[in-house]
């Protein structure tokens, strides 16, 4: 908990970012592929790094520092994939979000287990992961829906997971304040 709260300013740019991706693809949804590809891009490689860097920065305190940086490197390996072959096609890009979202989803959802003890409402992580996975299975259940749809889709999902990332990541701030001593003594 002390690494979480020591931490809350990467939980808030997680969700600012993934309000900004969100936003832009709703305001524009007549958006090419290509653009959409960068876009989504430039938000995996993004949230990736963030990832890996708080693990990295805090292996000390945390037990699970692995299966972040596993996740980070896997958010990163997406956008480079999406890079490396911009001109791919519709579906083949519907997998690589869909598998992406069903597994950040799944960790988000294991992380709300580990937290449930001891921190109140990690419904929101839960919330956040169970959107994922959904997103996921929808773009998989669905790969011929049209690159519009996606978009709007894949928005909605990042401003409803940025704003639940955001609430926690203030959420933990609170706690940072109201806890004793030993977690004020790191600087924020």
């Amino acid at each position: 908990m002390e690494v979480l709260s020591r931490n809350w300013g990467w939980v808030v740019l997680r969700g600012v970012v993934a309000i900004m991706f969100g936003v832009l693809t709703l305001i524009q949804p007549g958006i090419t592929l290509a653009a959409l590809v960068l876009l989504f891009g430039a938000y995996a490689v993004t949230d990736g790094v963030a990832t890996i860097v708080w693990a990295i920065a805090n292996r000390r305190d945390e037990p699970h520092w692995v299966s972040l940086i596993v996740c980070g490197v896997l958010g990163v390996a997406a956008g480079i994939v999406t890079f490396l072959w911009p001109a791919m096609t519709t579906v083949a890009l519907l997998f690589v979000i869909a598998t992406w979202a069903i597994v950040m989803g799944v960790a988000t959802i294991a992380a709300a287990i580990q937290l449930r003890k001891v921190l109140v409402g990690e419904w929101r992580l839960v919330v956040s992961g169970l959107l994922s996975v959904a997103l996921g299975v929808a773009l998989l259940a669905a790969p011929a829906v049209g690159a519009l749809a996606m978009v709007l889709w894949i928005g909605a999902f990042a401003v409803v997971s940025g704003v639940l990332l955001i609430t926690l990541g203030f959420q933990l701030r609170s706690l940072r304040r109201s806890l004793p001593g030993q977690l004020r003594s790191h600087p924020a």
